[in-house]
């Protein structure tokens, strides 16, 4: 049996752990509040604080997509949702016991560029003017090529943003018409250069492997008119086809999806074609040109990922505002409410507005490490000598993958050879005991291919 056969299972992407499925400890508001505040205290002159601000609104819906997402043309819904999350922002802000530093913006979505420029540089303005901000700190947002504007781009420039990421997925026009994401090459060209010439210092293009209809010949295309935009970073996600979550991928059947060696074939090929242009490989699916600060914390070993993905900034306090957005202090998670409404109508009351969470033990917090140095830096380490049953439980289920030549396991140390950098969601699964723990029941994760 080939590696992409035996390892295609369904896995998590580990942007946090325990994965979201698994909280099973939600921590009262109170305590959140408690939580909120001793890690601000232990990590605001260090290293400062990230924010992660949750913009939903779409006016059309990708098929493709798995985001919280909420589908209108009717543009009044952005004021009353922005005050929400200053609102929101300012409940945070309470809990501080000194002005907050923050490190790192980033604006998803949804599409945050459906808002207009005003609002949002009112909405920016707003979290700012109660901040300061790092010497060394990352602001970035998620813009549709279609509507975003140069005005939007100056705008949050003179805001501080420098980072930019573009949803392109694919230019093949087929393959847009069955996921519903349309923008032309032309479109793509004139604002990447519009933000370029405004002084954007770093361009992401997400790009998505394993969509419907695509074929070798189509990614080689898309691929190629990539390279020529040349853009800083680009994330080559594989396709998480779950239509039990997201009915709008419903459009189409696994019969028009490409699977197993068909679809690895469309990965090692766009990852041929990205090095062979000047691109190093990350980690688990991102590429980065030398010149990219991603490059340089990856060679610096100081590479970290949270919610919002691989980034060069660690910090150990996240506050996520807006609905479905999901918050971190480390030691404990919280997710906030996903409807709309609800979630404005709870941060009117005063009330932070989660509905979820997970309090780690000391054993998620030895394995979220584990975990997160497999992600991060292709390795991980612990004391041979006071290892936890859970580490050896993880152990025995590596051998599999060392045999394989996936993994390197020496004592007190585990090594991801160069073949195994496309496996990283099942290495980190062998630790994974919950996901063990609930193995056979209904499905819950996309496939690691």
């Amino acid at each position: 049996m080939d590696l992409v056969s035996k390892y295609n299972v369904a896995a998590p992407r580990y942007t946090s752990y325990p994965t979201v499925p698994a909280w099973n400890s939600t921590p009262s508001e109170n305590q959140w509040k408690e939580l909120v505040r001793e890690r601000f205290t232990k990590t605001n002159s260090k290293n400062g604080i990230s924010l992660y601000i949750h913009l939903p609104f779409c006016e059309s819906l990708c098929t493709y997509c798995a985001c919280n997402t909420r589908i209108t043309v009717n543009h009044k819904v952005e004021e009353p949702y922005l005050e929400a999350i200053l609102k929101e922002w300012h409940l945070y802000y309470d809990l501080f016991s000194e002005k907050p530093r923050i490190s790192e913006i980033h604006l998803g979505g949804g599409t945050p560029t459906f808002f207009s420029p005003q609002n949002l540089k009112r909405l920016m303005t707003g979290i700012l003017d109660t901040a300061e901000v790092c010497e060394s700190y990352d602001f970035s947002f998620e813009g549709h090529p279609n509507n975003t504007t140069a005005e939007h781009l100056q705008t949050f420039y003179d805001l501080g943003f420098r980072r930019v990421s573009f949803g392109i997925q694919d230019f093949d026009p087929k393959v847009q018409d069955v996921i519903n994401r349309y923008q032309s090459y032309e479109k793509v060209d004139e604002v990447v250069k519009t933000a370029r010439k405004i002084g954007y210092t770093s361009i992401n293009f997400d790009l998505v492997y394993g969509l419907p209809l695509q074929k070798l010949n189509t990614i080689n295309d898309t691929i190629s008119k990539v390279i020529n935009l040349k853009p800083d970073r680009i994330a080559f996600y594989s396709y998480a086809h779950v239509p039990w979550l997201r009915p709008g991928q419903r459009k189409y059947t696994e019969m028009d999806l490409p699977a197993g060696t068909e679809k690895r074939n469309l990965y090692e090929h766009g990852c041929e074609l990205f090095i062979k242009a000047g691109y190093t490989d990350i980690g688990m699916d991102h590429f980065a040109l030398k010149g990219d600060p991603l490059y340089h914390s990856m060679q610096k070993k100081k590479l970290h990922r949270n919610f919002m993905g691989y980034t060069d900034h660690y910090t150990e306090l996240m506050i996520s505002l807006g609905v479905s957005a999901i918050s971190d202090t480390w030691n404990s998670f919280v997710q906030n409410i996903k409807v709309v409404e609800h979630y404005q109508q709870t941060v009117a009351e005063g009330k932070l507005p989660i509905f979820k969470g997970h309090i780690l033990s000391e054993e998620d917090q030895v394995i979220r490490q584990l975990i997160l140095d497999i992600m991060c830096k292709g390795e991980t380490e612990w004391n041979e000598i006071v290892a936890r049953e859970y580490i050896k439980q993880g152990l025995a289920r590596c051998e599999d993958l060392q045999r394989d030549g996936l993994v390197t396991i020496l004592a007190g140390k585990l090594i991801v050879t160069e073949t195994g950098k496309a496996f990283l969601r099942n290495v980190g699964m062998c630790f994974d005991n919950y996901y063990w723990a609930k193995s056979g029941t209904k499905p819950v994760f996309s496939s690691t291919v």
